[in-house]
Formats: structure tokens, C-alpha cells, sequence
């Protein structure tokens, strides 16, 4: 039994519109949802931070091979690609924190 051309236009439509829907569905919940754990995310840090402060705990960092020994010897750059090999972060996330170890030492 041939199919027709005009059966199979519906029948991707069909397809397309489920698709389109999907995706504005995703996408709908997607940054809301994202917005308010990095909300509450940011909450729970503030609030470790603040019972580490009375609790007179100092946290050293993870350990981070190679880094330390880096910033010692002023070489920021190897310290940054050591710091995104040990942690997997982007550019702009190791520089800074490469950068406040730097200011902390």
C-alpha cells in the first residue's frame, strides 16, 4: 500500500509540532528551576560559611596538586592549567580562584 505524499506531510507536521512543544516545554522549566537551586544553593554556602565562622573552622582548600607549588614560584599561568586539570573548571573560574589563593598565600 503506497503512501501518499500528502499523508506523509502530515505525518511529519505531526512530528515537527511534537517536537516544537516539547522543546518550549524544556525550556519553560529549565531556567526557573536552574535560577532557584542556584538560589538556594548560594543560601546553604552562606550558611555553612556562617557556622564554620563561629565554630572557628578554617578550611584549607581542596588539595590541589600542583598549584600551590606554582603560585610559589610565580608562575600563575601553569597554576591555572594545573588548578582547571585538578578540577575540571573553566578559564574564568580557575583564574579567579587561582587569583584569590594568590592574595591568600
Amino acid at each position: 500500500m503506497p503512501v501518499c505524499f500528502d499523508q506523509l506531510m502530515e505525518y511529519a507536521l505531526a512530528v515537527l509540532l511534537v517536537l516544537a512543544l516539547t522543546l518550549l516545554a524544556a525550556q519553560s522549566t529549565g531556567p526557573g528551576r536552574r535560577d532557584a537551586t542556584a538560589l538556594r544553593l548560594a543560601e546553604i554556602e552562606r550558611r555553612l560559611d556562617l557556622v564554620m565562622r563561629h565554630l572557628g573552622v578554617v578550611d584549607e582548600g581542596p588539595a590541589l596538586p600542583g598549584v600551590r607549588e606554582h603560585l610559589l614560584r610565580g608562575e600563575k599561568i601553569k597554576a591555572i592549567r594545573a588548578y582547571r586539570a585538578a578540577t575540571g573548571a573553566d578559564l574564568r573560574t580557575a583564574k579567579e580562584a587561582v587569583e584569590a589563593m594568590a592574595g591568600g598565600r
